[in-house]
C-alpha cells in the first residue's frame, strides 16, 4: 500500500519520461502528480483555472469526511490507501489527517441490523471496526440524545481529511521531482491527431502532451466534450452548515476531537468545528448542477461567490433536517445555524468513479467521480495504469466503458445520478434496482415473460426475469424449504426452488439475452484471438472453446466462450464493454470486431428433456454423437435461423440458441409450443444462479477478477501453456497462496448472500489447521442456495491449504455461520447428465 515505488521503477530506471498534462488541481490532480513523479514520471504539469490554495471545486468546499468501510471492495481499499498516505502528511507541522475516528448510528432496528452487515464488510476488507452498544456510542459523543440511539458501527481509523492541506503537501513533494503546477490557466481546447492527444490548449498558452488526464471534477463533462469523449458525471449541490459556537464545545482547542458521526436515518452526518458543529445532509431533493452553466472561478467571486462549486443555501431544503439535527442533539436545541452552502460534488449512474483511458481518443484519461474519500486511492491505481500499463487493484466497476450505450445519454446520467444521491445512506439491498428509467432494454422475449409473470431486476439496463409467477403452483410439489430471514428473502421466491428443480427434471426456457456477443472475423481472427485467449482456438468449424483474457500480468480480465462458425469467423461470448475495449485496442488491421449484442438475442434450453424438444423441428441430427458438447451449428429450429450451441451453465443437457433480435419472439414461440408436452417452464436468473454454483462455473467480476491468477481462481483447466497468449509469461512462477474455494454451509436453514468474511483455522507450515484465528481469512463472493443440495453454496478466496472437509464460519449480520469446505464441483462431478 505504500505510495513509494517497488524497485525497478524508480526515475533512473525510467530514462524516458512522457509529457503528462493533468487538468485541475484539486486532491485527485494533487495526489495524481504525486503519484506520477514518485514512479519517475516527471515531466508533469498540472494545470489549474483559480488560484492553487483553494482551487474552486469540490475539494475547496469539503467536509473531509473519510468513512473506509463499502460495500465495494475497491473503494474499500481505495479509501485504505487515501487514510494511509493522508497520515503520513503534514504542512509546516500540521496533519493532513485527524484521526479521530467514526461513528455511525442506528435509531432503528433495520439500521442496527445493516450496521452489523456493514461490520462485516469492514471485517472482510481489512478495516478495523466493530458495533457497539448505546453506552458505547454516548462515551464517543456525550452530546446524543441517549432515548434515541440503539447502537452505532465505531471505526478508530476513519477520520478527517484536511483536503487542501493534503493538496499542498502533494504538491509541494511533486514539485520537488520536477511537476509545475500553474494557476489561473483555463483550458479552452484539447488538440489531437490521429486517434492521439497531443496537447492542452489553455487561455494562457498550449502544452504539448503525451497524455492528458481529466481531473476536473464536476467540470468533467466540459473537458471530456472539448476531447470529444462523453464523461458520464452528473454534478448535484449538498447542503453543509455550521452552527454558531456552543456552550457544550466552549474551551476546545483542537479542531475536531469526537468521531465523524452519520446519522444515516436521517441522511446527516455531522463532524467538530472547534467549538461549532458542521452537518451535512442528503435528505434534501436532488438539485441537479449543469456543469456547463457552472461559472468560472473569477466570474464566480465577482458575482459575490464565495467559489464556484459553492452554491447560495437554500432554507427551505433545510427545514426538516434541523429539526432532525435538535432530536438527536439536544444542545442543539436553543442553537442556530451561523452559515451554510449548497456546496456541488459530482455523481455516476451508479456511484462509482470514471477512470481510464478513452478507447476514442489514445493518451486522454479520466480520473473523475472521485470523492476525497478515495482520491490518494484512485491516484495512485491511475498512476500504476499510466506507469505500468496496469493497475494494482481490480478497477472494473469504475472502469470508463463499464457503461452501456443506452446507459449514457444526458437525461439517463441526470435520472440516476439524482437517484444516486438521494440512495447514498439508504439500506440497500445487493440486488436492489434502480426504479427508473425503467424499462430500458428488453429482450425480444419480454411480451411473453410479462405475460407469465415475471419478476424482473435490472443489470446493464437490462430487464432480467429473477423467476415467473405463472410457476408458483410448482412450489407446492416441492419439500418444504426452510424459512428465509427478513433479508435475504428480499428479491427471492420459492418459485426458484421449483424452476431450479424443473431444469434438473424436465427442460427450462433461460433468457440469456443479456450476455455479451461479438463477431470477431477477417483473414487474421484466428491468429489474433488466439494470441490475446489462453486455450487453444486452433480448431475446426463448429469447436467452441472456453478461454480466458489475461492481462500481462497474468490477471483474468475476462472469461469468454469462443465459437469457431467458419474459418475466418468467431462468435465471442463476453463479459462487459471492457472486453470489446480491451480486443479493439490489440485487433490488428485485418481483424474486425463487431458487438452484435443489441441485434442478436439467445435461449438456454436446458434439461434433461431438451433434447427431445429441439429435436423435433430440426433437420439436424441433435444427438450426442453428432452434436457433442462445446460444438455449434448454424441450422434452422422451425422456421427459425440459429446459431446453436452445445453449452450448459446450469449443469445439465441443453444448448443456447442464437438468432436475429426480429426472430426471436417467434423462436420464444416455437420452442414454447414444442415444449408444452414435455413439461416445459420458463425459468429466471435466480434459478440460473443457484444452478450454476451448484457445478461451481465461475461469474467474472464477482467471483474472479483481474487481481487474480487462473490457477488461484480454479480456471486453469482453461490455459495452454504450449502456445504463446498475452500474460503466459507471468503465470510461470505464479504463487498459489489463496484459492476461490466451494463452501457449503451446516446449517440447512442458513444462508449468506455475498461479500461476508469467513473465519478459518490457521495453517502451519505443513499445511494442517490450528486454532481459529481472530482477523478474517478471505470473503465470500458468490453465493445461493442450492435447491438440489439441500445446502446453501458460497464461494469464498480463503488461504490455499484448507483441505476438503475443514471447518470454516461465515459472519452474516454479526452471526458466525459454520460452512465446511467443500470439493468441486459438487453437483454431477462426472459430467454425465451434460454430456448424453
Amino acid at each position: 500500500m505504500s505510495s513509494t515505488p517497488e524497485k525497478g521503477s524508480t526515475p533512473a530506471s525510467r530514462p524516458h519520461s512522457p509529457r503528462v498534462v493533468v487538468v485541475g488541481a484539486g486532491i485527485v490532480g494533487c495526489s495524481l502528480a504525486d503519484e506520477l513523479t514518485a514512479r519517475g514520471w516527471t515531466d508533469v504539469t498540472v494545470l489549474e483555472q483559480g488560484p492553487l490554495a483553494a482551487p474552486g471545486g469540490s475539494t475547496s468546499h469539503a467536509p473531509g469526511l473519510v468513512f473506509q468501510t463499502s460495500p465495494s471492495k475497491t473503494l474499500a481499499e481505495f479509501a485504505k490507501y487515501t487514510v494511509e498516505k493522508f497520515v503520513s502528511l503534514e504542512v509546516g507541522g500540521v496533519p493532513c489527517f485527524n484521526q479521530v475516528g467514526g461513528l455511525e448510528l442506528a435509531t432503528t432496528p433495520e439500521r442496527l441490523a445493516e450496521l452489523h452487515r456493514r461490520a462485516g464488510y469492514a471485517a472482510a476488507w481489512g478495516i478495523r471496526g466493530e458495533v457497539v452498544n448505546t453506552a458505547r456510542c454516548m462515551e464517543l459523543w456525550p452530546l446524543l440524545d441517549e432515548s434515541v440511539v440503539l447502537g452505532g458501527f465505531h471505526t478508530p481509523d476513519d477520520g478527517l481529511a484536511r483536503a487542501l492541506l493534503a493538496s499542498h503537501a502533494q504538491r509541494e513533494r511533486a514539485t520537488r521531482r520536477g511537476a509545475r503546477f500553474l494557476e489561473r490557466h483555463t483550458v479552452t481546447g484539447i488538440e489531437k491527431q490521429d486517434g492521439r492527444v497531443t496537447a492542452v490548449v489553455t487561455d494562457q498558452g498550449t502544452f504539448p502532451a503525451d497524455h492528458v488526464v481529466s481531473a476536473a471534477g464536476f467540470w468533467g463533462p466540459v473537458i471530456g466534450r472539448m476531447a470529444g469523449i462523453d464523461v458520464p458525471l452528473q454534478p448535484l449541490a449538498h447542503q453543509y452548515a455550521r452552527t454558531e459556537p456552543l456552550p457544550e464545545l466552549s474551551g476546545a482547542t483542537t479542531e475536531a476531537s469526537k468521531p465523524i458521526l452519520r446519522f444515516q436515518d436521517r441522511d446527516l452526518y455531522f463532524r467538530e468545528h472547534t467549538d461549532r458543529i458542521g452537518i451535512g445532509s442528503y435528505a434534501h431533493r436532488p438539485m441537479p448542477v449543469d456543469p456547463f452553466a457552472i461559472l468560472p472561478y473569477d466570474e464566480a467571486r465577482a458575482r459575490d461567490m464565495d467559489m464556484p462549486s459553492s452554491f447560495p443555501f437554500t432554507e427551505e431544503d433545510w427545514a426538516p433536517s434541523w429539526e432532525d439535527c435538535r432530536r438527536l442533539l439536544p444542545s442543539l436545541r436553543n442553537a442556530e445555524i451561523e452559515e451554510g452552502f449548497n456546496g456541488v460534488f459530482s455523481f455516476t449512474p451508479d456511484g462509482m468513479p470514471v477512470v481510464g483511458e478513452s478507447r476514442q481518443l489514445r493518451g486522454f484519461w479520466l480520473a473523475e467521480a472521485v470523492w476525497v474519500t478515495h482520491s490518494a486511492g484512485v491516484a495512485k491505481a491511475v498512476a500504476e495504469w499510466m506507469v505500468d500499463g496496469r493497475p494494482s487493484l481490480d478497477l472494473h466497476e469504475c472502469d470508463l466503458t463499464r457503461f452501456e450505450e443506452a446507459q449514457r445519454s444526458p437525461s439517463y446520467i441526470r435520472e440516476r445520478g439524482s437517484q444516486q444521491f438521494v440512495e447514498v445512506y439508504d439500506v440497500l439491498h445487493p440486488l436492489q434496482p434502480m426504479e427508473r428509467p425503467r424499462p430500458l432494454r428488453v429482450s425480444p422475449f419480454y411480451a411473453r415473460q410479462q405475460q407469465l409473470g415475471a419478476y424482473f431486476l435490472e443489470g446493464g439496463g437490462w430487464e432480467r426475469p429473477h423467476w415467473y409467477e405463472a410457476n408458483a403452483p410448482l412450489v407446492d410439489t416441492l419439500d418444504a424449504l426452510p424459512e428465509r430471514d427478513a433479508w435475504s428473502a428480499r428479491h427471492w421466491s420459492p418459485i426458484a426452488a421449483a424452476e431450479a428443480r424443473a431444469t434438473r427434471e424436465k427442460v427450462a426456457l433461460y433468457d440469456m439475452t443479456p450476455l455479451r456477443r461479438l463477431e470477431v472475423s477477417g483473414p487474421g481472427a484466428l491468429d489474433f484471438l488466439n494470441r490475446m485467449t489462453t486455450n487453444n482456438l486452433r480448431k475446426k468449424p463448429g469447436a467452441v472453446t472456453y478461454t480466458l483474457l489475461l492481462d500481462e500480468t497474468g490477471g483474468v480480465r475476462s472469461d469468454l466462450t469462443v465459437a469457431r462458425l467458419t474459418p475466418d469467423r468467431f462468435q465471442v461470448g463476453a463479459n462487459s464493454p471492457a472486453d470489446l475495449d480491451w480486443l479493439t485496442r490489440h485487433a490488428p488491421d485485418d481483424v474486425h470486431i463487431r458487438d452484435i449484442t443489441s441485434g442478436t438475442c439467445c435461449i438456454g434450453v436446458w434439461g434433461p428433456l431438451a433434447r427431445d424438444l429441439v429435436q423435433p423441428l430440426t433437420r439436424d441430427d441433435f444427438s450426442h454423437e453428432a452434436f457433442g458438447y462445446f460444438r455449434a451449428k448454424e441450422t434452422y429450429l422451425g422456421h427459425v435461423p440459429v446459431t446453436a450451441m452445445r453449452l450448459s451453465y446450469v449443469g445439465e443437457l441443453g444448448w443456447e440458441l442464437y438468432t436475429t433480435a426480429d426472430l426471436g419472439l417467434r423462436l420464444w414461440d416455437t420452442l414454447w409450443e414444442a415444449g408444452r408436452g414435455l413439461g416445459v417452464v420458463a425459468a429466471g436468473r435466480s434459478a440460473f444462479n443457484s444452478l450454476r454454483l451448484e457445478k461451481g462455473y465461475r461469474a467474472w467480476g464477482t467471483d474472479m477478477t483481474d487481481e487474480h491468477n487462473p490457477y488461484e481462481a480454479g480456471v486453469g483447466f482453461a490455459v495452454r501453456t504450449d502456445k504463446e497468449f498475452v500474460g503466459r509469461a507471468a503465470l510461470t512462477d505464479a504463487p498459489l497462496t489463496r484459492k476461490l474455494t466451494p463452501l457449503l454451509l451446516d446449517d440447512p436453514a442458513a444462508v449468506v448472500l455475498g461479500k461476508e468474511p469467513v473465519y478459518a483455522p490457521t495453517l502451519d507450515s505443513a499445511g494442517a489447521g490450528g486454532a481459529p484465528i481472530g482477523a478474517p481469512a478471505g470473503y465470500v463472493t458468490s453465493a445461493s442456495y442450492g435447491y438440489t443440495l439441500g445446502r446453501c453454496v458460497a464461494y469464498a478466496w480463503l488461504p490455499a491449504g484448507l483441505t476438503t472437509g475443514t471447518s470454516v464460519h461465515i459472519e452474516y449480520f454479526g452471526e458466525k455461520v459454520p460452512a465446511t469446505v467443500a470439493e468441486e464441483p459438487l453437483f454431477d462431478p462426472k459430467m454425465t447428465r451434460i454430456r448424453r
